[in-house]
């Protein structure tokens, strides 16, 4: 008896360092927005999957998941502003390609807690064919934050030469 009250104590002890510790960790930056972070819902993965297969099939009026107010940052430094600026900028760039192939590495919903607001993450590969036969491949990571209505309504994409197949 006497040894599981040790040993039980010692877990408990281990416990609460390990809670304590996690608490005051230190970090040598502040983040900007935010730093907390938990798992979020997957249905605003599927929703972002959906509009990434929506991009590859040419097909971007086939959901309705943008809000009027989507602020859509670019990898090329151009913003977009609001649904149907999106949504024409999208179809023209998109319409100016013969075939749209994209391949995901990962994604992740996310839920921030301190701001209350759903985002998901996406690491990507998007290879272009154009109609003159050129191609573009880029590896692509986006940003994509949806609203209390569900909608989309800020998107972040970085991008970069997509690195060699291994």
């Amino acid at each position: 008896m006497k040894r599981l009250l040790i040993s039980g104590a010692t877990l408990l002890l281990l416990f609460l360092s390990k809670e304590n510790f996690a608490q005051k960790m230190m970090y040598p930056y502040k983040a900007n927005y935010s730093s907390d972070f938990k798992i979020g819902n997957p249905a605003n993965a599927k929703m972002i999957l959906e509009l990434w297969k929506d991009w590859d099939d040419n097909a971007l009026d086939r959901h309705n998941y943008f809000a009027d107010t989507v602020v859509m940052y670019l990898a090329d430094g151009s913003v977009l502003k609001g649904k149907d600026s999106c949504m024409a900028g999208a179809k023209r760039f998109r319409g100016s390609m013969s075939s749209a192939t994209s391949s995901l590495e990962a994604w992740i919903p996310l839920k921030s807690v301190d701001r209350n607001e759903n985002w998901v993450a996406i690491w990507g590969a998007e290879t272009d064919t154009y109609p003159d036969g050129k191609t573009d491949k880029r590896d692509l990571q986006e940003i994509w934050r949806i609203n209390k209505d569900g909608k989309v309504d800020f998107m972040k994409q970085f991008a970069a030469a997509a690195a060699p197949e291994q």
